[in-house]
């Protein structure tokens, strides 16, 4: 569409919109939210087709304008913080379904590359792990206490670094879509490959199901928030690479605010998870229905939380 096509086709509608902002505060919500609605989309296909035209300079002063009107004084309810648990992420992951998806098939393909590697090479394991930690778990082995690098040190040190770091990598894992998908792709290869190739290395030993019962008993958790940090990160690197009718600016900034949003809501999953490794995994002499209880617990959290609610919010009720 040519410029004073477009002009043409939508000059009475900016001039009602003008209108809108003198008149904001005798007018309702639904009408400031139809006409701000309008002014973005316009102004994000002027911001595509005629980034350097003045008519895009005066949509968005426009829907700045607008937006000012709409969101001056406005105070936020403390309720804000349950529904930001409770409607916004789930909505947020519903929006992300692809990305989840994604990471996902990503972290499965890195595991089953890190198992078959360590299948096929038996230094690969000390490639990724490290020869200390390999050589320590030996040893632990040796002693008839292959887990005991989970109760090396007191238990609120333990919570606490746990959990800060894996904060940190999942951030890590989001930030890094700022290298485009492939940047997050790598994070999330490098955590699988890591981890098939720890099972590996004690399925070898013939210590497969206690340390299932013993790594995934936090792992549930744990690897879950990294694959949703990733699907973070990859919202943000697609808003680079596909920008579709946005500029690529703009997209990227879609992209990035959506991520964060994602990223938050890992955080109450990772201290579950960094309390669980810190407090209860030390324990192995814990019965082995009460830890695979606990793993099934979690499992059905995340089926419920970040796979169930966020269809059922979407497709059930219209709570978002």
């Amino acid at each position: 569409m040519k410029e004073v096509t477009f002009i043409r086709r939508n000059i009475e509608k900016w001039k009602e919109a003008e209108k809108v902002v003198d008149q904001a505060t005798s007018l309702s919500p639904d009408r400031l939210a139809d006409a701000y609605t309008d002014l973005t989309a316009d102004l994000a296909f002027a911001q595509t087709h005629f980034p350097t035209s003045r008519i895009t300079i005066y949509l968005n002063n426009l829907a700045s304008a607008l937006h000012n009107k709409i969101y001056r004084n406005k105070r936020e309810k403390w309720s804000r913080v349950i529904t930001f648990w409770t409607q916004e992420i789930p909505q947020i992951m519903h929006d992300a379904r692809r990305e989840l998806l994604v990471s996902f098939l990503i972290f499965i393909v890195s595991v089953a590359v890190g198992v078959i590697s360590t299948v096929g090479d038996p230094d690969f394991v000390r490639l990724i792990l490290g020869n200390n930690y390999v050589d320590m778990t030996l040893d632990n082995i040796a002693n008839g206490e292959p887990m005991a690098v989970y109760n090396g040190s007191s238990e609120v040190p333990m919570f606490l670094g746990i959990t800060l770091n894996n904060i940190m990598v999942s951030f890590n894992c989001f930030a890094m879509g700022i290298l485009t998908s492939f940047g997050t792709g790598y994070m999330l290869f490098a955590n699988g490959i890591m981890l098939g190739s720890f099972q590996t290395f004690f399925f070898q030993h013939g210590l497969l199901g206690e340390s299932m019962l013993a790594v995934w008993l936090h792992g549930t958790l744990e690897i879950w928030a990294i694959i949703v940090a990733g699907a973070a990160g990859l919202a943000l690197g697609n808003g680079w690479l596909f920008p579709g009718t946005y500029s690529r600016l703009e997209s990227f900034r879609r992209g990035a605010k959506r991520g964060v949003k994602i990223v938050i809501g890992t955080i109450p999953v990772f201290i579950m998870a960094g309390f669980i490794e810190g407090f209860i995994t030390r324990h192995t002499e814990l019965p082995d229905a009460l830890r695979l209880g606990l793993i099934l617990t979690s499992l059905a959290f995340i089926l419920f939380y970040y796979i169930y609610l966020p269809n059922r919010k979407r497709h059930g009720n219209r709570e978002t």
